[in-house]
């Protein structure tokens, strides 16, 4: 009768183990999954993470999100952005760090604001407004085709501007950041070529796409050519340059090394490229 109960015992531990491990093992999909956007930008990243839920038949703005209120921006944990390097955004300074980003919907703008407090999430009545570090309005726009899923993204990315973008429904959200990088750039450039060999081309690019000094430029896009003397793409940048300098003759002779160049490579595109800047030289 012992043994037997023993044996009754240890069936039923048995049983829940395997139970415990089945459960611990079932995977079903989020609510609202999580995401996380990384986006070189300027000489940094701008990383967002945040859940996303959907509509599922409901209307969003005026219900389940109400207007007025203050919103996670997202579902979960707080919807968190991390920027790299200082920025603006809206034309207000923000330092590098990991900021939570919360918001007020209303139905033509939308008041948005970067917060310290990572842990609140959802808790927002225990929102401080002394935790804000910036706040601004956004008008909204509506938009035609409606959004199942509330989406984040970086949209019109330039070397020194991108807008943070957030549609859902038939409403889209839209901010601009933007960042210094000229100074530190001409600082690099100053205490690098004068030492390395290597950094000649993008030195030569950096200068000619922002409108420095040309002559400077040329100067180093050829000591570019001499060291990668096969380098077409080099050669189709001095071709730019001697152009914007009012030099047609010499940005037609370099564009037509580029085409030789190229040529061997069977690169199209750039044969394309300097076959269209001679057509524009003449």
């Amino acid at each position: 009768m012992i043994l037997k109960k023993i044996r009754t015992a240890a069936l039923i531990i048995t049983s829940l183990i395997s139970l415990n491990i089945t459960a611990q093992q079932l995977k079903v999909p989020a609510p609202s999954p999580l995401q996380t956007i990384k986006q070189a930008f300027a000489l940094s990243e701008i990383t967002i993470e945040y859940s996303r839920p959907s509509a599922k038949g409901r209307t969003v703005y005026g219900d389940v999100v109400p207007f007025g209120k203050i919103w996670r921006t997202g579902a979960n944990a707080s919807t968190k952005i991390t920027f790299g390097d200082s920025v603006k955004i809206e034309g207000l300074t923000v330092k590098p760090g990991t900021y939570a980003l919360y918001s007020i919907p209303n139905k033509d703008s939308w008041e948005i604001m970067l917060y310290k407090d990572l842990n609140l999430g959802g808790n927002v009545g225990d929102y401080k407004t002394e935790n804000e570090v910036i706040r601004f309005k956004v008008d909204t726009k509506n938009i035609t085709e409606k959004v199942e899923t509330f989406t984040m993204g970086l949209t019109n990315i330039s070397a020194t501007a991108t807008n943070i973008e957030m549609v859902w429904e038939n409403t889209k959200v839209s901010f601009s950041v933007t960042t210094e990088i000229d100074n530190k750039i001409m600082k690099t450039i100053e205490s690098t070529i004068v030492k390395d060999s290597r950094p000649f081309f993008q030195a030569a690019t950096y200068y000619f796409e922002n409108n420095k000094d040309l002559n400077l430029a040329l100067e180093w896009v050829n000591k570019a050519t001499i060291a990668n003397p096969k380098a077409y793409w080099v050669y189709m940048l001095k071709a730019k340059i001697q152009l914007k300098l009012n030099d047609k003759k010499g940005a037609i002779t370099t564009a037509n090394q580029v085409i030789v160049l190229a040529t061997e490579d069977k690169d199209d595109a750039y044969i394309s490229q300097a076959q269209k800047l001679i057509a524009s030289a003449k």
